[in-house]
């Protein structure tokens, strides 16, 4: 579900992928479901590909989200808990014990408990990573 769900550099919220055109992507906002352009000059990331930094390698961020959601019974955080750095730091370990604390910032953390909220509150619960071929088969099935 994550391939398909884009952040785009210098607009707010998150975004689901919609269609392909030339030099031109269609996406739709998850939070009120408005489409709008998106274009090649833009810096895009589908949330798939993101992956966190730890001590001996790398967990993608699905892993991550999957794990805030079992922690926290897929419930919308509150923002308010984590305003310091200190308690930034203090969530975030509990989440991933061994994450690397010299590449993952605290406006890293920040950016995944927002996308965590907005995904959730969008309804999407779904955080795992499947390749399109695998996505379209259970489709026909």
């Amino acid at each position: 579900m994550l391939k398909k769900i884009l952040s785009i550099s210098g607009k707010p919220g998150l975004y689901r992928l919609i269609s392909y055109g030339k030099g031109i992507i269609i996406v739709e906002n998850v939070t009120d479901n408005k489409r709008m352009p998106a274009y090649t000059r833009d810096k895009i990331i589908a949330l798939g590909d993101i992956a966190i930094y730890t001590d001996d390698t790398e967990v993608p961020l699905a892993d991550v989200l999957t794990t805030i959601a079992e922690k926290y019974n897929s419930q919308v955080l509150d923002t308010k808990l984590y305003k310091s750095a200190a308690q930034l730091q203090q969530f975030f370990e509990e989440v991933l014990p061994n994450y690397d604390h010299d590449r993952v910032y605290n406006t890293d953390i920040k950016k995944i408990i927002s996308w965590y909220n907005t995904l959730i509150s969008a309804g999407i619960t779904d955080f795992s990573i499947k390749s399109e071929e695998e996505s379209a088969k259970q489709e026909n099935e």
